[in-house]
């Protein structure tokens, strides 16, 4: 035993099965990893909204980006899209049974993101000093 291992192993957090396998978490971070997906869930969490109600309750979100972020939730089902035949059409957002129990892990996450906010950024001013010819920002 070299200095410093420790008889004490652990489980991974996260762990899949095989060596090649990702349990569908590339997709999964493909969609609530975007810019716009968690702001669109996180609004949703508080209830459903109207098309125009969700573009105003998420700041900067173009009109196309959000046609196509809800259509992306609604596709991935954490979305649900009501059409209701007026004139015009009346179109309404909500989460989907599945979309609510993501919430809890987007809490989780903003939390997570909070607590540790200063110390990244004291990090980051710390290692940008150290490293002032980096691209990486």
């Amino acid at each position: 035993m070299s200095v410093g291992h420790s008889a004490v192993t652990t489980e991974p957090v996260v762990s899949c099965g095989g060596e090649h396998e990702d349990c569908g978490i590339r997709e999964v971070l493909d969609r609530i990893g975007d810019k716009w997906s968690v702001l669109v869930v996180v609004e949703l969490a508080q209830g459903m909204h109207r098309f125009r109600q969700l573009q105003r309750a998420v700041p900067g979100i173009s009109q196309r980006m959000l046609t196509l972020t809800v259509r992306r939730l609604e596709r991935d089902g954490l979305v649900s899209r009501t059409v209701h035949p007026t004139v015009p059409p009346q179109v309404e957002y909500e989460l989907t049974e599945t979309g609510h129990s993501l919430t809890h892990l987007v809490k989780a996450l903003a939390d997570w993101s909070a607590e540790h906010r200063d110390g990244i950024a004291a990090s980051r001013r710390a290692w940008d000093a150290a490293n002032p010819d980096s691209d990486v920002h």
